[in-house]
Order: structure tokens, then sequence, then C-alpha cells
């Protein structure tokens, strides 16, 4: 019962970034429309606004994260989720009332304020579920991502594309009032002093008496997490120094300069980052009529991405089962080599065409399959885990800005890219990164199965200094 409590709660947080995704892949079906003489709006996009349509929402999302960085720790998880929730309503009733380029634009737009749920949710799930589940949990933020963008694709195929946008304006509507049932945090609530709510918080989602030993086992775990022992003084230099032992409200670039554990959990995210979105699965959600276009002729393009879209979702849940079952970093690094090997091949395939066309949707839904498995899960979860509660809001708000950035460049230079160089060449490119991410992962990428954040800290140390050793 405490389980299935966590997970349907989960599924509700989830639903939010789900809404994402029925946005974000909503150019893959519309742009082909709106750039035609036959448009619904009240005229065609020309080349530049074709390329904004498709990269917009990661500018938004830019905007929103740092302020949801500072939000999330200010009026608590559940009510930063109602609040960065509303764009996509919003962004829906614009585009089913007014149909004009310039209020498209604006949407996409407004509907990238939500792409800040990406650090919100991870950190909310994180929070409220146990740690035998807690990377199965934290992954389903991405894993209904992918389902929104299977969803949508399906929509824009068998829908007209008025009906289409009246249920995605229900759906999200839908998600910002089942978010209401949720109660807050019990880590933000203890951080701020409401040690009553926060165990009333436990026990709503332990199934169980504010009063029971599971909670009072609780709140003394997050106690310890919420008053950590900076890692680079030892228990003697405590000992010594009473004055170390006094509690200091110190800032983040305090925290940062005193806490090793931080820094590197810091580098090590936003390398990761870096490296797999570059491997390009994002290009190929948001562009994936035109990628599958180019790549499979012979098949429909829209069937071609609701396979695409639906072996997601399905190496989603796969990466789910094996994040908690084998760990985070054996999935991470064995996925990405396989991601390489399958971007290499499939790019000599586009480029050469050395061998039957069957074969380069073979390696392209192999593509999809390694690098959803790892790169598209895997970052998703660890930045939920790797870094203390005094800190993991701005943290992973700037790690999030970066990925937004990084989602920018990618997403705006695809075009271009792929008309100068060509598909394949394109996806060498994705193999080399591919190839880094595992390098990163390698020689940096902690094992978190399981552990509490103090565990993950004091792996985050030992670690630095094996290397100095």
């Amino acid at each position: 019962m405490p389980v299935f409590r966590q997970v349907y709660c989960t599924l509700i947080v989830c639903l939010l970034t789900f809404n994402i995704g029925l946005m974000f892949a909503w150019p893959s079906s519309t742009i082909k429309l709106f750039s035609s003489t036959n448009t619904t709006l009240n005229r065609p996009m020309g080349e530049t606004e074709m390329a904004l349509f498709g990269s917009l929402s990661s500018i938004a999302a830019l905007m929103s994260t740092p302020l949801s960085g500072f939000l999330i720790d200010v009026l608590g998880r559940k009510k930063s989720c109602i609040l960065f929730a509303l764009p996509q309503p919003i962004a829906w009733s614009l585009v089913s009332t007014i149909p004009r380029v310039d209020v498209i634009l604006a949407s996409i737009s407004i509907s990238g304020l939500g792409g800040c749920m990406f650090m919100i949710a991870p950190n909310f799930i994180s929070e409220f579920c146990q740690e035998t589940i807690r990377g199965t949990m934290t992954s389903g933020a991405i894993i209904f991502y992918g389902i929104g963008l299977m969803v949508s694709y399906i929509l824009g195929g068998y829908l007209s594309y008025q009906i289409m946008n009246y249920v995605c304006l229900t759906i999200s509507i839908i998600a910002v009032a089942l978010i209401m049932i949720l109660k807050e945090s019990p880590t933000y609530l203890m951080k701020k002093g409401l040690d009553e709510e926060a165990a009333k918080s436990i026990a709503f989602y332990r199934s169980t008496s504010p009063n029971s030993k599971i909670v009072m086992q609780e709140m003394d775990l997050i106690r310890r997490t919420l008053n950590p022992k900076m890692d680079d003084v030892t228990p003697e230099e405590e000992n010594l120094n009473p004055e170390l032992q006094t509690k200091k409200k110190l800032s983040v670039i305090q925290f940062l300069k005193k806490s090793q554990s931080t820094r590197r959990a810091l580098i090590l995210v936003l390398m990761t980052y870096f490296t797999t979105i570059f491997q390009g699965i994002v290009v190929v959600q948001v562009y994936s009529e035109p990628v599958f276009e180019e790549a499979l002729p012979s098949m429909s393009a829209n069937l071609a991405s609701i396979l695409f879209a639906l072996t997601n979702t399905i190496s989603g849940f796969v990466s789910a089962y094996l994040l908690d079952y084998l760990g985070r970093r054996p999935v991470f690094i064995y996925s990405t080599i396989a991601s390489s090997i399958c971007c290499v091949a499939l790019g000599s395939q586009i480029h050469l065409q050395w061998g039957p066309i069957w074969l380069t949707g073979v390696f392209l839904y192999a593509y999809c399959i390694t690098t959803t498995i790892g790169a598209g899960t895997v970052p998703y979860v660890i930045i939920a885990e790797l870094f203390l509660p005094e800190v993991k809001g701005i943290m992973t708000m700037l790690t999030v800005q970066w990925a937004w950035i990084c989602n920018f460049i990618i997403l705006f230079i695809f075009n271009p890219l792929n008309a100068a160089i060509g598909l394949g060449p394109v996806f060498y490119i994705f193999g080399i990164f591919s190839l880094l991410s595992t390098i990163v992962s390698f020689i940096y990428l902690p094992e978190t199965k399981g552990l509490t954040v103090d565990v993950i800290q004091t792996l985050m140390v030992k670690a630095k200094k094996s290397e100095k050793a």
C-alpha cells in the first residue's frame, strides 16, 4: 500500500511532463501544414519562423528555469508544480482560438516556460519516494515526456488540427487539477521548520499514521541530510574545533567552496548533460517526421514517428527497471557504448547506402532504444540524487539551465547542419558525443542505486581522493 500510493502520486507529477511532450512534439506534425499554402494560419511560415517553431520552447525554458530554481525553495515543490503547469493550458487555449503565425510562436514560447518541470518533477518525486523505488519513480518524469511525444504524434496523425488542440487543452487542465491532491515534499517542510506538517506528509506518502515509527525514522534521516558535516572536515578537526559544530547558514557560493562533493557533482552533471544532449535524441523527437522522411522515404513519416515514440516509451520503462536492478552506472556506460556503435552504423548507411533500405530503419530504432535507455533517462535520475537538500534547488536549476542551452543550440543548428553536410555525417557527430558520454561516466560517475544522499556525498569525495592518489 505505501508503494502504491507513491506510485500513483508519481504518475500525477509525471502527467506534467507528459503535457510538455504533447506540445514539444507538436511542431513535428504541424510544420508542413504551417509552411504550406494550405496553412490553417493567416499566412505560411517562413524559414526563420520554422526554425524558431522548433526551438523557441528551449529559449522560454531558459527564462523559467532560474526562476523555478528560486521558487522551488520559496513556494515549495507542490506549488511550483502548479505554477509551472499553467503555461500548458494557456498555450493550448491560444493555439485553439487564434490561428496566427505570431500567436503560434508566442504559444510555443509560453509552453516552454513549463520546461523547468524537468527540474521540479524529479526533485519532488525523489523526496517523497523511498530509496528502493526512487530510481524507477524518478525516471518516470522523462518516460512520461516520451509518452507525451508518442501521443502527440498519434493525435497529429489521426485527428484534425482543431480537435487535437482541444484534446491537448483538456488533458493539460486535468493535470493541473490532479496535482492539487498531493502533499508537499517532507524535505521542503522540514527545511522550513514545519516538522508537524512534514510528519503528516511522510505519513500520507507511506500510508501510515504521523506518530508511527516509520515516520520518525524518515524524519531523522531527513534531519541528517539537512545538517551534513562538510566533507573536507574530519571528525577529529570537528572535535578539536567546537565552532565547526555550530550550525551556520552558508550561501551557495560558500557551500560550493566548502563542499568538495557538491563541486564534483555539479561538474559531473554539467558534463553528462552536455554529452548526452548532443547525442541527438532531442532532434529526432522534435523533428521526427522530417528526419524519418529523409532516412526512411519508403515508409509513412507519421507511422515511423509513432513507432519511434512507442519504442522510446518502451525503452524508458526498460531503463526504469534496469536502473534499480543493475544500477545507474552500468546502464549508462553500456548503453552509450551501444549508442555510439548505432550512430556510426546509421550514419554510414544513410551516407553510403551500403545496405538495404530496411537496415536504415533497424539502425535508427536501435539508436533510439540505446540512447533512451542511457542518455535519455539516467541524467534525470542522478540529478535528483547527487545534491544535498541545502543546494539541490539551485544546483538542479543550473544543470537544467545548461541543458536547455544545449537543447536550443542543437535544435537551432540541426536544419542548417543537415543541409550543409547531410543526415549521415550528422549521426557521425552524435556518435562522437555518445563515446564522450561513455568516457565521462566511466571515469566520474559513482553508483547511487539505493543509497541515501549523505552516503552518495561520501562516494563523491572518495572518488576525488582516489583520483589524486
